[in-house]
């Protein structure tokens, strides 16, 4: 359904790289697709998507192809923080709604850059979007998504940054030659803060950890079905209610140096 959308009504989607889950290998971020599909579908002409990164990222085109006919890249390298430099772009141009996915797929993807870009410019902010159902008089009626498939209206007033959820509508397929035919626009804004947080860390492939079996010493053949299908119980804790607190610190510590969390 079409929403109802007032008229000369302007959007900005920021868009990060995705990465995906199984291969890792860079892609548009799914979260990130929804939000300008949304902007799409709400007001194709007053679209503006922005992206905070290097303007040679080949996922760009990606969005791009989506069927846009300009794409704006706040040029910055890798190790730095994309907030400010966001903020003060969007403190200029002003738009009514910023649209942005609940979290990044990649980095600290810790889901704060919708709530620290409201902090910054004063904004409110509406989490887990998964339908704008119309903006009319200064005003937006959005759709949040709850847990269980369960859903909320809330009524907003202009500007607001809204959070979108993976509940929030398809995007559509990338076309490879708009995306290339798109612009992409590189603007350099001079403010070069260090992600603090992000320098301190060491990435590396996570592993997953074998699970442990229980060994069923099962003399005949029934046995060891009994023991396959039994329900698993959880026969192997300790609860501790009257020891102090010193007695129960202590029992967490010995048990995750016993599971190898601790070395």
């Amino acid at each position: 359904m079409q929403p109802n959308i007032d008229a000369g009504l302007r959007i900005a989607a920021l868009v990060s790289v995705g990465k995906h889950p199984s291969s890792g290998r860079a892609r548009r971020a799914d979260q990130d697709a929804r939000a300008v599909e949304m902007g799409l579908r709400m007001a194709p002409q007053g679209l503006e998507v922005v992206h905070a990164g290097s303007p040679d990222e080949a996922v760009l085109r990606d969005y791009a192809g989506m069927g846009l006919a300009a794409l704006k890249v706040i040029q910055q390298s890798a190790e730095l923080d994309a907030v400010p430099a966001l903020s003060e772009y969007l403190s200029e141009e002003t738009p009514d709604i910023i649209l942005t996915g609940v979290r990044a797929e990649s980095g600290e993807s810790s889901g704060m850059m919708a709530y620290l870009l409201g902090e910054k410019l004063g904004l409110p902010v509406v989490s887990r979007v998964a339908e704008i159902r119309s903006v009319a008089n200064g005003h937006a009626e959005v759709l949040q998504a709850l847990p269980r498939g369960q859903r909320r209206a809330v009524r907003v007033c202009l500007p607001f940054i809204a959070s979108v959820d993976s509940a929030a509508a398809a995007p559509r397929q990338s076309a490879y030659g708009p995306g290339m035919r798109a612009k992409l626009q590189p603007e350099e804004r001079g403010i070069e803060i260090p992600d603090a947080v992000r320098s301190l860390w060491q990435e590396s492939p996570a592993r997953k950890r074998p699970k442990r079996l229980k060994v069923v010493k099962a003399k005949t053949a029934a046995d060891r079905f009994k023991a396959a299908t039994a329900k698993a119980t959880g026969d192997g804790g300790t609860v501790m209610r009257n020891e102090t607190a010193a007695e129960k610190a202590q029992a967490i510590f010995d048990l995750l140096v016993e599971e190898g969390v601790l070395r």
